[in-house]
């Protein structure tokens, strides 16, 4: 197996690696196809993608009949980081993926965590979109599906939210990409996203948000399956930050970090 040019300590342990299964309550639909390509195909021809601080490649997965294009960044391929235990980031992504679809706010693409080119890894469904059509150019154009993801980020305490981590596809569906420094414990939050300031948060979102709660403090369903991606402590720190949302219901204005620069 090819391997990287450096090396990183795996830090603590964050659950055991497993194969992502359909989720409880959830069945998959018409993604079940490109589910499958993506947990049993053959990962090949990666290609390094130029940015970023983290090895991320772009690559083919086939399995000899249908081929589709995805993001693949392995464990091994992690800059260490002060803040953010080394060898946890791929995990985070998948966690990232996996509260979406508890929430039912589909803006995450399909992401899954299994062995690659260079080891364990996180594996994203590559969205085709035009690379200068990022949140800025949402932001005029599709303000609406920015307030979910602003609202997904509080509650995942995201600390990277850069402008080119909001995509646009062919369709027009916005997508949101990049979720690896997720979860923290302590207050993380840097964003572009800050257009909805001391605005009240949309009602069925809010919704939405309560009956994750109940699951969290029940620990059921895909609950006890997120419990396996993050610390505990950083799970204590969700149910809170979900709490005080809930309270309040608007949005922060400028905080003392905001940007992810």
């Amino acid at each position: 197996m090819a391997t990287l040019q450096y090396e990183v300590s795996s830090g603590p342990q964050v659950g055991a690696h497993k194969a992502p299964m359909p989720m409880n309550n959830d069945p998959m639909s018409a993604d079940d196809e490109v589910y499958r390509l993506l947990l049993n195909g053959t990962v090949s021809d990666p290609q390094l993608t130029p940015l970023g601080s983290n090895y991320t490649f772009l690559v083919n997965v086939s399995d000899g009949d249908k081929t589709c294009k995805a993001i693949y960044k392995p464990k091994d391929g992690e800059a260490p980081l002060w803040d953010f235990p080394s060898g946890t980031l791929y995990k985070r992504e998948y966690a990232a993926y996996l509260l979406s679809r508890i929430l039912g706010w589909d803006f995450i693409p399909l992401t899954l965590v299994r062995d690659g080119p260079y080891g364990v890894g996180s594996l994203q469904l590559c969205v085709d979109h035009h690379p200068r059509a990022n949140y800025y150019y949402i932001r005029e154009k599709s303000p609406e599906d920015l307030r979910m993801i602003a609202l997904y980020d509080l509650v995942t305490n995201n600390a990277d939210r850069k402008a080119s981590h909001c995509i646009l596809d062919p369709a027009g569906k916005v997508w949101g990409i990049d979720h690896g420094l997720t979860f923290h414990w302590q207050p993380k939050l840097r964003t572009v996203i800050w257009d909805f300031g001391w605005q009240s948060m949309p009602e069925s979102l809010l919704a939405d948000l309560k009956e994750f709660l109940l699951a969290l403090e029940g620990r059921t369903g895909c609950v006890l399956d997120l419990e396996e991606l993050v610390f505990p402590e950083e799970m204590e720190a969700l149910g809170a930050r979900v709490r005080q949302i809930l309270e309040i219901g608007v949005y922060p204005g400028l905080g003392p970090r905001p940007y992810p620069f």
